[in-house]
């Protein structure tokens, strides 16, 4: 997780991979902590870090508490400063890596090849290994620079998946349109998931009935 406004898709995200029985090894920036706290009330601790995550992942889009249960046991957390932390290795196992939200600041330090924290070193040694790399980039408007960061990172191998939420899944509330980006961000991880209804070639699919 990045600083990026958007902590609800990276929420929707971490879910759907631990119900996929995926292991998830985190690492929540400095940047992105603020930005929790601004948009949930909740600080993220290194800590109290599975306290504070799964408060965190109980919460709908909405911000309603115990919307969802969660199970933490194959969530590992790494702090953003430890640049020893195993991520940082191309040795360290990993299927792939996925940037959600991802503020303009993190891919162009991604882009650049800054590796200035672990978000950044573990994307280096994504690009590097040839693993998936996944950016949901949250932001707008998007100035030149950044676009043309985002084509080095397209160039390098990596897939930019805009947080754009899609209405023709017949969207009747916001944790609807934020499952949406997060489904699509896991399409483009290989993940299987549920989050949303696939188009199936028909119109008017997506209206609301009754």
């Amino acid at each position: 997780m990045s600083g990026a406004s958007g902590t609800p898709y990276a929420a929707s995200v971490l879910r759907a991979l631990i119900a996929a029985g995926e292991s998830v090894d985190l690492v929540v920036s400095r940047a992105s902590r603020l930005t929790l706290l601004d948009e949930t009330g909740i600080s993220y601790r290194d800590a109290h870090w599975r306290d504070d995550l799964g408060e965190w992942l109980s919460r709908g889009a909405d911000g309603k508490p115990g919307t969802f249960a969660v199970d933490l046991a194959d969530v590992r957390h790494w702090s953003a400063g430890d640049l020893a932390a195993g991520p940082s290795s191309g040795s360290y196992p990993s299927k792939g890596m996925i940037i959600v939200p991802a503020s303009t600041a993190c891919v162009a330090g991604v882009a650049l090849g800054l590796s200035k924290d672990l978000l950044q070193r573990t994307a280096s040694v994504t690009l590097k290994e040839r693993r998936p790399l996944v950016v949901a980039v949250r932001e707008t408007p998007l100035n030149g620079q950044t676009l043309r960061h985002l084509v080095t990172l397209d160039d390098a191998g990596a897939a930019v998946v805009p947080a754009s939420p899609g209405f023709y899944a017949g969207a009747t509330h916001i944790q609807d349109l934020v499952d949406f980006v997060a489904g699509r961000v896991l399409d483009a991880a290989g993940v299987a998931h549920g989050l949303y209804r696939r188009w199936a070639g028909e119109l008017g699919g997506g209206g609301r009935t009754g």
